[in-house]
């Protein structure tokens, strides 16, 4: 029993692909402008917490799902911060 050979598929349409490729590589990222960055003091003795649980989450959230190490994830977390206008 022979093989069947496989379908080919011509693109005929390149603008259009060309524009479906770039949008699937297209990334979108909300940031709240409210929420508060910097953990609020609790008066418990020891180290003060610098970041607050969310920013920490999500800073780990980018970082499981682009598998970056812990400088990346910081360069990363810093420009998206830096394009949407935040300190």
């Amino acid at each position: 029993m022979s093989k069947p050979s496989p379908s080919r598929y011509r693109t005929t349409n390149w603008l259009s692909y060309t524009a479906s490729l770039r949008e699937r590589g297209s990334l979108l990222v909300w940031l709240d402008k409210d929420m508060t960055w910097l953990a609020p003091h609790d008066g418990s003795p020891g180290r003060p917490a610098v970041f607050s649980d969310a920013a920490i989450q999500i800073c780990l959230t980018i970082k499981v799902l682009f598998n970056l190490l812990l400088r990346q994830t910081t360069g990363v977390v810093a420009s998206l911060l830096k394009m949407a206008g935040l300190d």
